[in-house]
């Protein structure tokens, strides 16, 4: 299964991928409209100094943000982990189990994270065509990868 990779050495820290999937995932028309705005990518940048890294769900082969969601939210279908953030109670369960520090509160208290632009119609997603630099990439890799 394909999914997103980040080359660190590579990263800019830029954060133009946090820009380019919060608008993806928003009803805006025009990327402008988030300017001045709090906005809330399901991708993260982190880092300091000597090194930027994106941080992104990783579609985990046993994900344990799905076994302890108490409310069932969280499932995966086809090998990508998504959300139902209809029934997500905020809880932050998930939060705290997952390794990778992939999810987080979105702009109504329900969980979010990356679920690669499936529904987009787009072929990748946005963060990945958005990275100036070629940092991160959507690409199928060998489970020990």
């Amino acid at each position: 299964m394909k999914r997103v990779y980040v080359k660190e050495e590579w990263c800019l820290g830029c954060h133009l991928c946090e820009y380019n999937c919060a608008f993806a995932n928003s009803n805006l028309e025009a990327m402008t409209s988030l300017k001045g705005k709090k906005i809330f990518p399901r991708i993260h940048v982190e880092g300091g100094e000597r090194i930027t890294f994106a941080v992104s769900c990783r579609h985990c082969l046993d994900p344990l943000c799905v076994k302890s969601c108490i409310a069932g939210a969280i499932s995966r279908r086809e090998g990508v982990v998504v959300i139902d953030r209809q029934k997500c109670v905020g809880c932050l369960t998930c939060v705290l189990v997952c390794p990778y520090g992939a999810l987080a509160p979105g702009e109504d208290g329900a969980m979010q994270k990356c679920e690669l632009c499936l529904g987009s119609g787009r072929g990748e997603p946005a963060c990945v065509a958005g990275c100036p630099n070629g940092a991160i990439v959507y690409e199928e890799r060998s489970e020990s990868e």
